[in-house]
């Protein structure tokens, strides 16, 4: 595959733009709510996102989950984009209903524990059957990924190396999970707070530095706030406190390329500040079930969803101007390729 270029969106010849990577994460209906019987009703909503999508000349990378790739309907809508190379179907794992089940809490259900919490043992056993499943749904070899509750360490991604992955993007820079628990007995999620914002082959001894591994980790696109005396005022108050979460609200501490319904300037600057960087990427996130009604809690009603596309009208939008769309394997072997050095041939010998 070629480099990413503008021209595949319209920009001058020899003009090179940043990929806009759209990764959803492919999953049951409004999880937030810890259902005991997962639908997948959501399947039926992502058609009118993708067409938004290919307006824009922007191509998602649906990052699937167990119950998501049972679903009929899903499968009917991902091998029509699989089909016409508009989109790429990736793997995303939840721990809890992934076969093979191994419960690791009284009721996973409820506390929907991370899979790195799990022995190695138990990690191979539910990459390897999703990889497997998906691959023979949709005939198509998995090469992206992202972590179920953004959950990845060192042993989970040696057994992605191992399974052929060539790219994950469960980084979240800036962000600590640990007072998030999976199991109420482990001490909670990943801790990102030091990695790189910017994409890298992971050190498989330690993935939040750069090594030579096959494994390009592609962090979320997340900005600490431009004002260092919003980060301050909200440093100085007890976390998880009342006046800390008002203040959070009104003034975040950290900018995603994520909608909430009431961020689309936030997110307009982050694309700018992307360009004036000149950062290698950007990077957006939303769940499947965020596009239907009730299927999330940000997102609750019709009127909720009409105003989140309103928000991802002007984004894409704006997106078209300075970024060009490409899947995650494309941005990988792009990347991949552009960090390798020319090998050197002794002409003379030759």
């Amino acid at each position: 595959m070629s480099t990413i270029r503008a021209t595949e969106t319209g920009g001058g010849p020899g003009m090179n733009r940043p990929p806009f990577l759209i990764t959803i994460d492919t999953e049951g209906d409004n999880l937030w709510a810890t259902p005991r019987e997962i639908t997948t009703r959501n399947a039926a909503f992502l058609q009118r996102f993708q067409s938004l999508c290919e307006a824009h000349l922007l191509k998602p990378t649906y990052l699937t989950n167990y119950e998501m790739v049972r679903s009929p309907v899903f499968q009917e809508f991902a091998r029509d984009v699989l089909r016409r190379r508009t989109a790429e179907i990736g793997m995303h794992l939840h721990a809890w209903n992934s076969p093979p089940i191994r419960p690791l809490t009284q009721d996973d259900y409820r506390y929907q524990p991370y899979l790195i919490e799990h022995p190695e043992q138990a990690i191979r056993g539910k990459v390897d059957f999703l990889t497997k499943l998906l691959e023979d749904t949709f005939g198509v070899k998995m090469i992206s990924h992202r972590a179920g509750r953004w959950a990845m360490n060192e042993v989970y991604a040696r057994v992605l190396v191992d399974q052929g992955y060539r790219v994950d993007c469960s980084v979240t820079p800036h962000v600590s999970w640990r007072r998030i628990k999976g199991d109420p007995n482990r001490e909670g999620g990943a801790d990102y707070s030091r990695f790189p914002e910017e994409a890298y082959h992971v050190d498989l001894s330690d993935i939040g530095r750069p090594g030579d591994s096959p494994l390009l980790e592609v962090p979320m696109t997340i900005m600490p706030a431009p004002s260092p005396t919003v980060r301050r005022i909200g440093g100085l108050m007890p976390h998880g406190s009342l006046p800390s979460r008002a203040w959070n609200k009104l003034f975040p501490p950290k900018h995603w390329l994520t909608p909430n319904g009431r961020n689309r300037s936030r997110m307009l600057r982050l694309l700018d500040r992307s360009v004036k960087e000149r950062r290698r990427y950007v990077e957006f996130a939303l769940h499947s079930s965020e596009f239907m009604p009730g299927g999330s809690p940000t997102f609750p009603t019709t009127t909720a969803i009409e105003n989140l596309y309103r928000d991802l009208e002007h984004l894409f939008s704006r997106a078209a101007t300075s970024f060009v769309g490409a899947t995650l394997s494309e941005f990988e072997q792009s990347f991949t390729a552009a960090s390798t050095p020319p090998k050197y041939v002794d002409y003379e010998r030759a």
